[in-house]
């Protein structure tokens, strides 16, 4: 069932989000990940002590060089950290990837509240890549920046997935682990209509990576053939396990379990 998925995004010393995050799900959903690394964090489960970004044009190259051998058939973008390296990333994949569905994770800030892509750099994510995007994934914070809408309660979870529609997205899937209460609700917007997904909130501070993971998982299920809403399904479902069985590891926002779909004999 492999499904070829190249990861375009930033590096997470801790091993909980960013391309440690997303080569380990798409691996354990049965998938092969390819990467282009856009920054290096230092980062653990407490924040991120620094970044450093590599040049647009390397970017780009890894991009090229992975495409060009290996081929893909979903690609996934996580931290882009700043506008040149989006539109060299964005270029790359224009001329390489323009049949290929994108799965765009707007990642703004980590789960510790770091930022992780300059303010300058949103327009460039909105008109580079949200525009190409299958779906787009953002938190209920990255979609009030994105649409400039307050989203606080699901119907307006449903408004800013109709405006990023309008802005050019394919779909938006807008997370709601930020909701008050003890039910999680994710609303997935398309041109067909609106739909809820809900699932019982785990009480854990163990949670870090979370956005990374599940746009990963439906990146590998739309690589693996699977229809968006059962992408959606699958990668939801692989996530609250993730969460569940979390290691406990760190003393701030641990990582999940990425892991427990694999049975050792």
């Amino acid at each position: 069932m492999k499904g070829r998925v190249l990861v375009i995004a930033g590096s997470d010393s801790g091993g909980g989000a960013g391309i440690q995050a997303d080569i380990k799900t798409i691996t354990a959903l049965d998938g092969f990940a390819m990467t282009a690394v856009t920054a290096l964090t230092a980062q653990n489960s407490l924040g991120v002590a620094n970044v450093h970004k590599p040049p647009p044009a390397f970017v780009a190259e890894q991009i090229r060089v992975t495409l060009q051998d290996l081929g893909a058939d979903a690609i996934k973008t996580g931290m882009m950290a700043d506008a040149p390296i989006i539109e060299a990333a964005a270029d790359a994949l224009d001329a390489l990837a323009p049949s290929i569905p994108w799965v765009i994770d707007p990642v703004m800030v980590s789960t510790a509240r770091d930022r992780l892509l300059d303010e300058d750099a949103v327009q460039s994510m909105i008109t580079r890549l949200i525009v190409r995007a299958a779906v787009v994934t953002p938190n209920m914070m990255e979609a009030e920046v994105l649409t400039g809408l307050a989203v606080t309660t699901p119907d307006e979870m449903a408004a800013a997935g109709k405006a990023l529609l309008a802005m050019g997205a394919g779909a938006a899937l807008v997370t709601g682990g930020h909701l008050e209460g003890e039910a999680i609700c994710d609303v997935l917007v398309r041109p067909g209509g609106v739909e809820r997904f809900e699932s019982q909130r785990i009480s854990t501070p163990h949670t870090h990576g979370t956005g990374c993971t599940l746009a990963s998982a439906i990146a590998c299920g739309l690589a693996q053939g699977l229809g968006l809403p059962d992408a959606v399904v699958r990668a939801r479902a692989y996530v609250c396990e993730a969460i569940r069985t979390a290691p406990g590891y760190g003393g701030g926002h641990g990582p999940l379990n990425h892991a427990h779909t694999v049975k050792l004999f």
